[in-house]
């Protein structure tokens, strides 16, 4: 399934269920965010190769192949021109072409990539559950304050959303989790984190 989508390029890409809260004040991206809570549609978030996340004029962004769908959760304005956007992961998807459109906003087509299949954790992968399962305990018995940007529910018997938890939580490259997000095997990515955390 193909589709035309807003893009939001940021240096850090998003992950499918992944929590990104963002300020917005230039003027694109607030008209962007309005559209979007006005219709109810989800707009698409992209890391950035080369460029900056805020516009530059006559610059042109180099963007990641693969991205990921971000739907609005709430949407608070503090002050005029300033809102504060909170956004949940939803469906990766892959670039097939990107322009720039009114606002100085770009707009891809793209094409949707399936989502995990909730594969058991193996195993010998176990102990990278366990270790994320306390973390977020831990976090949690501290109070509000000291809780993990995760949004419930808590699937630690899933290959999937184990590893795209902890892709936001280590402090890998930004190429790195570029590599975990475009992997489609579950497994294979848990094996990834695996080694980054030495189990």
């Amino acid at each position: 399934m193909a589709s035309r989508i807003p893009l939001f390029p940021l240096s850090q890409g998003l992950l499918p269920d992944g929590m990104l809260h963002l300020n917005i004040f230039e003027v694109r991206y607030l008209d962007l965010i309005k559209r979007c809570q006005r219709e109810a549609t989800p707009f698409g978030v992209v890391a950035l190769l080369q460029g900056h996340e805020v516009q530059v004029p006559e610059e042109v962004p180099q963007l990641h192949r693969i991205g990921t769908l971000a739907h609005l959760q709430d949407v608070q304005t503090p002050q005029p021109a300033l809102l504060q956007v909170l956004c949940r992961g939803g469906l990766r998807f892959e670039l097939t072409g990107h322009e720039r459109g009114p606002y100085g906003v770009w707009y891809a087509e793209v094409r949707y990539l399936p989502t995990d299949t909730p594969e058991p954790i193996p195993p010998e992968l176990q102990p990278v559950a366990n270790m994320l399962g306390r973390l977020i305990a831990d976090g949690q018995k501290a109070g509000s304050g000291q809780a993990l940007p995760i949004f419930a529910p808590y699937r630690l018997d899933e290959c999937g959303w184990v590893a795209n938890r902890w892709t936001e939580l280590l402090p890998v490259s930004a190429g790195d989790k570029q590599e975990l997000l475009a992997e489609l095997a579950p497994v294979k990515r848990l094996r990834q984190i695996a080694r980054f955390i030495d189990i």
